[in-house]
């Protein structure tokens, strides 16, 4: 059984990864969080001793970190005798971190793909890039990797999963993420500007009809009326999920889908038209060199001060379809969150909570040997059922509608 876990990162994800380790300290063991700013590390621990979330006496420990040394990695793994390493850090580090886990022999599980600072929508699929090219050496070495384990990545691909094994034949998978929330600013990016931005300046991609599919950002949009958040407009957008269920469902069509509004959109638009979101760097007048998209990100709130006055709720779900005993069948598998009680509860909004909650479920899983696969896996190649289990019971229910969309709501195991 693995216990002791090091975090590494420390924003607004790596706060929620923090204190849902606490509170389940008792499968987890020691608790290390590491990033470049230790005063951004020590802060998330004074929050979890505010909250009184350890649920029982153990270490809580606060180090600082170049998390794009491999070497550095492996010495602060051995150091704390972690066995589990939950990366939420920028991707930027994703491939150090997993060297750092190889290295020293600890269980890795991030909650996004790995990106390099100079390049944006890399040809898919995406994993093959990057990830992927380690999966044998995770073999070799019996080293578990757990890819994008957070809500999306991660979470949708076990309800693409689940709703598939109720299948005889899958013939598409619509991933849809709504957030019908409100911070109160006039702009704002839920998660790191940086990485939001690059997400949405490149190529989409799905895969349709056996092949990839190219489309602008914002071409493609639907509304999409949701549970509890109602008709939303959403749009097609390349997202890492699509890469590993493409690859592991060819047979089947895979499409992204997120919510936007149309402030977000012309804001967006003005900043990228005038080249303020390219990650190339340019010369200023007075020769300074920066890099237009890091001075956005720098002008813009922080992810993690959103969480005080976020207010309403996110509707996050795959729509499967597919053919059961000759007869066509829908699926749609979802989780419906509130921003205001993930702050309540631990200090974060609920696109953090959402997506920092999965990996712990993960991390336990790992711990108990259950999904302790010593190799390389994405999320949709793990059984789902016990972490469905553990995300009912620690804060991100599982319901699902057989029917569709506008089926009748039931438990996911009833």
């Amino acid at each position: 059984m693995k216990t002791n876990v090091l975090i590494i990162g420390a924003g607004g994800v790596a706060q929620v990864v923090a204190h849902k380790c606490a509170q389940n300290n008792d499968v987890l063991g020691d608790i290390n969080i590491a990033s470049r700013t230790l005063s951004k590390c020590e802060a998330i621990l004074d929050s979890v001793r505010e909250k009184g979330a350890m649920k029982q006496d153990g270490v809580l420990a606060a180090h600082q970190l170049d998390a794009t040394d491999s070497a550095a990695v492996a010495d602060l793994i051995r150091a704390t005798g972690s066995q589990i390493v939950i990366n939420v850090g920028t991707a930027f580090v994703n491939m150090h971190v997993l060297d750092g886990c190889i290295e020293a022999g600890a269980a890795y599980i991030d909650t996004a793909i790995h990106e390099e600072p100079d390049k944006i929508c890399e040809t898919p699929p995406w994993y093959a890039n990057y990830e992927w090219k380690k999966r044998d050496l995770c073999a070799e070495k019996g080293i578990t990797a757990i890819l994008g384990a957070g809500f999306d990545p991660g979470v949708v691909n076990a309800y693409a999963r689940f709703a598939i094994d109720q299948m005889d034949e899958v013939t598409s998978i619509d991933i849809v993420d709504i957030n019908a929330g409100s911070h109160g600013k006039y702009f704002a990016t839920n998660f790191d500007p940086e990485i939001n931005f690059r997400e949405f300046t490149g190529t989409v991609y799905s895969w349709q009809e056996g092949a990839w599919q190219e489309n602008d950002m914002f071409e493609v949009g639907r509304v999409w009326d949701l549970p509890v958040v109602g008709p939303s407009q959403a749009y097609m957008s390349g997202h890492d999920e699509v890469h590993s269920l493409a690859t592991n469902y060819p047979n089947a069509d895979v499409r992204f889908w997120m919510g936007f509004g149309d402030h977000y959109i012309n804001v967006f638009t003005v900043l990228k038209n005038i080249g303020l979101l390219s990650e190339q760097p340019v010369v200023t007048a007075e020769g300074q060199e920066v890099v237009p998209l890091k001075v956005v990100k720098a002008c813009l709130p922080d992810p993690s001060s959103l969480a005080p006055n976020y207010t309403g709720k996110t509707c996050i779900g795959d729509l499967v379809k597919g053919v059961k005993e000759g007869e066509e069948i829908e699926i749609f598998v979802y989780n419906v969150a509130d921003h205001k009680e993930a702050y309540e509860e631990v200090g974060s909004q609920g696109i953090s909570y959402t997506a920092g909650v999965p990996p712990v479920a993960a991390a336990m899983l790992v711990a108990s040997g259950e999904w302790d696969a010593g190799t390389m896996r994405n999320v949709e190649e793990l059984d789902p059922k016990p972490f469905f289990t553990i995300l009912d019971r620690i804060g991100l229910p599982t319901r699902m509608r057989i029917g569709g969309l506008d089926g009748p709501d039931q438990a996911w195991n009833a």
